[in-house]
């Protein structure tokens, strides 16, 4: 099975927010699998600069994650001396995602320095030589052996600002050793602007019909006209609460300028919305916290920790 150099590890903001969030928020350090597909890239184009007319360098391999699974603790799926256990690995697996999709593992420690442990390196060596997770390379004969190792670290002192650092590394069985790689981090940056290209933004106030007449013409307000204004009311209350829907017809034609006020009582009315729904938010993803922290702590009893 081949060693193969990655050029770059990909990962999309989201993924990578979403694992410092899991790391920042456990109660001590934590480990976990990463998952996703390596491709191999062919060269679009010849270098004028290559003396002998073709690339040196004809094959790119990049790495890209797209999902992790985080135990929420340490010692997940190997020992104290970085032996894997197969039996709590093959769990894991079997729970979330197919086994051909493992491409390594990270791991997050608080307060120390940004850099692998000896445990650490043993469990990468450990893992590459599982070979029953090797998996296809996409444009490519060749296999990959889950060796990307991803570590997060926190700031060995306390700080106004919370930060994280985290730096990804590839093992090569051939030499054993680590070999850090850059990380490219999809959706940020001017590369990615073309994917907003198409972008514009609308707004989600509702299409109603609002017939200037209708204030003109009250002798047809019939049963039909009644139902169609409920509808209306219930569509314009998911926007802005305690507008009426006849006093939108005030605010089209001629008479508009008149009625500047409620205008502005209807975008007030909406900014309140929005901010109800904002703080609606909050509580619900602080309830999320809350109960993950009561999981979290029902494991370590579980465990023994406690």
């Amino acid at each position: 099975m081949d060693d193969l150099p990655l050029q770059k590890i990909q990962i999309s903001g989201p993924t990578l927010a979403s694992m410092i969030e899991r790391f920042s928020t456990a109660l001590g350090d934590v480990d976990g699998l990463l998952f996703g597909h390596v491709s191999h890239i062919a060269p679009s184009s010849l270098s004028d600069d290559d003396p002998l007319g073709f690339s040196s360098d004809p094959s790119t391999f990049v790495a890209t994650v797209s999902g992790f699974l985080c135990s929420g603790t340490i010692s997940s799926f190997y020992d104290s001396t970085g032996r894997i256990d197969l039996l709590a690995l093959r769990r894991l697996l079997a729970d979330r995602f197919p086994p051909r999709s493992l491409i390594g593992w990270f791991s997050g420690r608080r307060r120390s320095p940004l850099r692998p442990s000896l445990r650490e390196f043993s469990v990468t060596t450990c893992l590459s030589t599982k070979t029953q997770f090797s998996f296809p390379i996409e444009n490519s004969l060749s296999n990959f052996r889950p060796t990307l190792f991803l570590l997060f670290a926190s700031p060995l002192s306390d700080q106004v600002i919370h930060t994280h650092e985290y730096k990804a590394y590839q093992y090569h069985p051939s030499s054993q050793s680590f070999e850090p790689k850059s990380i490219d981090i999809v959706n940020i940056g001017p590369a990615f602007r073309g994917h907003y290209g198409s972008f514009s933004p609308s707004s989600p106030f509702p299409s109603m019909a609002c017939d200037l007449r209708a204030s003109l013409m009250a002798e047809d307000d019939n049963d039909a006209t009644q139902v169609a204004k409920a509808h209306d009311q219930r569509q314009l209350d998911t926007c802005a609460e305690g507008v009426q829907i006849g006093s939108l017809s005030r605010l089209m034609g001629s008479e508009a300028t008149n009625y500047t006020a409620g205008l502005e009582d209807l975008y007030e009315k909406m900014l309140s919305k929005l901010d109800s729904l904002g703080r609606l938010v909050e509580k619900t993803s602080a309830k999320v916290h809350e109960q993950e922290s009561r999981n979290m702590k029902l494991r370590y009893k579980v465990a023994g920790y406690d």
